[in-house]
């Protein structure tokens, strides 16, 4: 009995441990990859099956509450802007000049017609606000050495229940993500490329989502040029800037 005791002792010990880590490790790559605010252009190519074609956009974003996207290309899309506010997405369609709240399961639905939906547009917690974390073990992507998380939400009003993350070891941020529903079905592949140091963290600058379900040869965000910590009016965040 007493050595029961003592193996289950030490393997909620090692659990403790594990789970610890993890945990550090998940607040290190928030703190990469979070910030108090930021501004960024960048490019979103949707590959399709017969042709891809590239849209640029600049955002404003304030913590996880508050963003402002202006899509600035091609002139077909020139002029769209949408607005995040807590959990309520706005957006602004020059050519009906309307305004629309997407909600519900209408945030579930492509963006532009891209990998990525309204809800991963929306969704800039950190990780540790929503998930639990424990390691799986440690892998190679490329030449980079990483740790492999596995991720539960720990919230219900969560995008993807679970998530699989490949975290470089030296530099704390995700080259690789696998997204799952509470079903065990995976959604989504997310490949980070690129990885620069701006201002003191490090940061991908490519990131490519794939649609499992979709299928198609994915999404490539491009990042060409970010901000963070930058001061942004309030008046940015309102829907009268929406038809401005």
């Amino acid at each position: 009995m007493k050595k029961l005791i003592l193996l289950l002792f030490t393997c909620f010990i090692v659990y403790q441990a594990n789970s610890q880590d993890a945990q550090t490790i998940l607040t290190k790559v928030d703190q990469n990859m979070s910030s108090t605010n930021r501004i960024s252009e960048s490019s979103m190519t949707i590959h399709g099956k017969r042709s891809s074609r590239t849209l640029t956009s600049k955002t404003w974003a304030v913590g996880t509450k508050k963003s402002y996207t202006e899509y600035l290309s091609p002139a077909s899309e020139q002029g769209t802007k949408m607005l995040k506010l807590e959990n309520q997405l706005w957006i602004f369609s020059p050519s009906t000049d309307r305004i629309i709240q997407i909600s519900g399961h209408l945030l579930r639905q492509s963006v532009m017609g891209s990998d990525l939906s309204y809800e991963d547009m929306m969704e800039d917690r950190k990780l540790t606000d929503i998930y639990t974390a424990k390691i799986s073990g440690e892998e190679k992507i490329e030449d980079r050495t990483c740790n492999v998380l596995e991720l539960t939400s720990k919230v219900a009003d969560v995008a993807y229940y679970s998530q699989k993350i490949w975290v470089d070891a030296e530099r704390f941020v995700p080259l690789k993500q696998e997204l799952y529903a509470k079903s065990g079905q995976q959604l989504k592949l997310v490949e980070l490329k690129d990885v620069k140091q701006i201002d003191g963290r490090w940061f991908p600058t490519t990131v490519i989502y794939k649609d499992i379900l979709k299928g198609g040869k994915g999404t490539e965000m491009k990042m060409m040029d970010i901000k963070f910590d930058q001061p942004i009016p309030d008046h940015v965040f309102s829907k009268a800037s929406l038809k401005q």
